[in-house]
């Protein structure tokens, strides 16, 4: 039963934390904010994030107050779902914020990957949708896919670049996962 609850909190827990890494991705991408979906990011952060943006001010249009609650979320998530005594917290301090920096990473990429899905989906099924969640996945995926288009244009109509980046994103999270 205890093991059910730890995955249980440990889904919960990443599904929050990914929200708020979609929060930075959403303002680092400029995506639309009056986007209902963006809304909901927004109002589900809200409540933590706030408070934190009062001590954590942002830097040239980058929310470092979302980036540190992610972080702060990981290592509590880490502590609760691994039953980290408190009196190896101190000890195991650097080792925990390494793997929650590594968890946040895989997250943003998991979010890129899954965005990029998404979009190639809806490429296939209804181009030139201008329904708000295939707007939002556009705006998110396209300062990636732009460096990649700019190297290798579309080759008879057919776009490539969302293999590539993908690719490149495997390639990350792999080697992510060795380290």
């Amino acid at each position: 039963m205890l093991q059910i609850l730890l995955e249980v909190t440990y889904y919960i827990g990443m599904f929050y934390i990914s929200v708020v890494l979609m929060r930075f991705i959403l303002q680092v991408s400029r995506a639309d904010f009056y986007n209902p979906i963006s809304q909901f990011v927004v109002k589900a952060t809200n409540p933590l994030l706030l408070p934190l943006r009062k001590v954590i001010p942002g830097w040239k249009g980058l929310d470092f107050a979302s980036l540190v609650l992610a972080l702060l979320l990981s290592i509590i998530l880490i502590i609760v779902v691994h039953l980290i005594p408190l009196s190896l917290i101190v000890a195991k301090l650097g080792l925990i914020v390494t793997s929650a920096v590594l968890m946040m990473i895989k997250s943003v990429i998991n979010i890129y990957q899954f965005a990029i899905f998404i979009m190639v989906i809806i490429s296939w099924v209804s181009p030139g949708s201008y329904h708000p969640g295939a707007q939002l996945v556009h705006q998110i995926t396209e300062p990636l896919m732009r460096p990649v288009r700019k190297i290798m244009p579309p080759i008879g109509g057919l776009d490539l670049s969302p293999m590539v980046v993908l690719l490149l994103l495997f390639v990350i999270s792999r080697a992510l996962s060795i380290a």
